[in-house]
């Protein structure tokens, strides 16, 4: 539950401008670092001065799994 919590927070302060704790991943891919349990990821990419959710997320253990299919990901969109 706490983890949900946290996503959700990540998430509501990105649309207000703060993204917090990010990585550029390449690809015009970024990652949202949650450091709460497993260290959640939620993966983003910008269009035109907005932030796009990719419907991917995960944690530490499968982020080169899911970097992978949100790269694809952005290509397609």
């Amino acid at each position: 539950m706490k983890a949900k919590i946290a996503i959700a927070r990540r998430i509501e302060r990105a649309e207000h401008g703060n993204l917090g704790d990010c990585k550029s991943l390449g690809n015009c891919v970024s990652e949202m670092r949650i450091g709460i349990a497993a260290g959640y990821r939620v993966f983003f990419t910008m269009r035109e001065k907005i932030i796009v959710i990719l419907l991917a997320g995960g944690t530490k253990r499968s982020q080169q799994k899911d970097i992978k299919k949100v790269i694809d990901l952005a290509k397609e969109f």
